[in-house]
């Protein structure tokens, strides 16, 4: 009995120890590595993952696993010490940083924003602009018009009111910014001097908050983006330092903070979900947000392709920086395109590396998904009446009747919906990526 117990706790201690992550020290350039091949993972899919990314106007990719550096690649004259602006993905780092605020006490997230913005920050009425919360800003629903000439203008004529705060989900730039204020009005110092002591200095990151427009843009190297994103991996603790001890400001932020759009936290996109909204689209999509990444990851995700990702059930972080061919705010295509090829890669016996690339709802089946020129719809019990395609913003932008096939070839890269309408009465909804 005791030589099983024994083995019992070597093995227990073996494990825990094996999923234990790492953290680099922080000074100095050194990092901890993990080769391909110790992971059993595929390099000839690895080679492909990166070439794909220098394709796509990548300028910085790593790849963490268990918090050790997998992969590390530079594209140009982009170098470990190049800087680069984080864009949107910099709205998650606002976020933690709120919640540390809130911890020490400095502000609630259930405070007026007019208590440290004063009254008039919006042309509002005074009733309705009451209403709005930090908590609304965190979560992207204040109620502010995000239709005027300049979503991103702080200006109090362009923060005009459409809808009483927690009743629309929008992505509007500007009540985000103002969080930077609401921040250093709070605690009555500097955000670069704030996030200094209480999250660079505890993490080992670099970086600086610079203002460009209206807006309040965070630059830093690469690897202090894939610092933040272990620190997110780890949920607000740097090795045994706390740096957001408050576990259930962590829980909100990572999880859904209105009904209104299921996947959006507190600055912060969410997987897993039934459904999603976009920025700039009232239209509700159904589906999950990356139909490639686990259910349980996360995103910060910025303008031009700057990802922060963590999956925490395979404690895997990347990030990516760089240009995007798409013009969308967020490239949720080149995300999704970039976490189908990371499953490629993790090619070990749980990985299912042969499941066909198909989406399905009911009976309902689409492919090849992603397509780059025929698509095919399967539907074994009902015949098509008619068939629609949509992009993102819910404009219709191919129909056909009484078909089971369409060329997509002429469509831009992107992510699609299509509209099946079938003999039964019934409309089937499916998403699809075009390459």
């Amino acid at each position: 009995m005791k030589k099983i117990l024994i083995v019992f706790l070597f093995s227990l201690f073996s494990f825990l120890h094996g999923q234990s992550l790492y953290f680099p020290p922080l000074t100095g350039n050194t990092w901890d590595t993990l080769s391909i091949s110790s992971l059993g993972w595929c390099q000839d899919k690895m080679d492909s993952l990166l070439a794909f990314l220098g394709r796509e106007n990548t300028k910085a990719f790593i790849l963490l696993k268990n918090g050790k550096i997998v992969t590390e690649k530079y594209y140009g004259t982009f170098t470990v010490d190049s800087l680069w602006y984080w864009a949107s993905a910099g709205k998650t780092l606002t976020a933690l940083t709120i919640g540390i605020a809130q911890k020490e006490g400095y502000l609630s997230i259930d405070d007026s924003t007019s208590k440290y913005l004063g009254a008039g920050w919006t042309s509002c009425p005074a009733n309705k602009e009451k209403l709005i919360t930090i908590k609304h800003q965190l979560s992207m629903s204040t109620g502010l018009d995000d239709g005027v000439p300049d979503p991103d203008c702080t200006l109090n004529t362009c923060l005009q009111y459409l809808s009483d705060a927690g009743t629309r989900w929008a992505y509007h730039n500007a009540p985000y910014t103002l969080l930077d204020g609401v921040i250093q009005n709070a605690v009555g110092t500097t955000l670069n001097a704030y996030v200094t002591t209480r999250i660079k200095n505890k993490t080992g990151m670099d970086g600086f908050y610079y203002p460009i427009g209206y807006n309040n843009v965070y630059f830093s190297k690469a690897r202090s983006m894939a610092r933040f994103g272990l620190l997110l991996l780890n949920k607000g603790t740097w090795n045994t330092t706390p740096v957001l001890s408050d576990t259930t400001y962590f829980n909100q932020m990572t999880n859904t903070s209105q009904t209104l759009n299921l996947s959006y936290g507190y600055l912060t996109w969410l997987n897993g979900k039934s459904s999603f909204m976009i920025p700039y689209s009232q239209f509700v999509f159904p589906g999950k947000l990356m139909p490639n990444a686990p259910d349980d990851a996360y995103f910060a995700l910025g303008k031009n392709g700057q990802f922060i990702d963590v999956y925490p059930s395979q404690k895997i972080v990347f990030i990516r920086m760089g240009n995007s061919p798409s013009s969308t705010t967020v490239d949720f295509a080149l995300n999704d395109s970039i976490c189908r090829r990371l499953n490629e890669v993790i090619c070990t016996p749980t990985h299912q590396e042969n499941a066909p690339l198909i989406e399905k709802v009911n009976t309902v089946q689409i492919y090849p998904n992603p397509v780059s020129d025929m698509i095919y719809i399967n539907l074994p019990q009902h015949q098509t009446e008619k068939i629609e395609i949509l992009d993102l913003s819910g404009k219709i932008m191919q129909t056909a009747y009484q078909k089971n096939s369409f060329n997509v070839q002429n469509l831009p890269q992107g992510v699609y919906i299509l509209r099946c309408y079938t003999n039964d009465n019934n409309v089937y909804v499916l998403r699809f990526m075009k390459e």
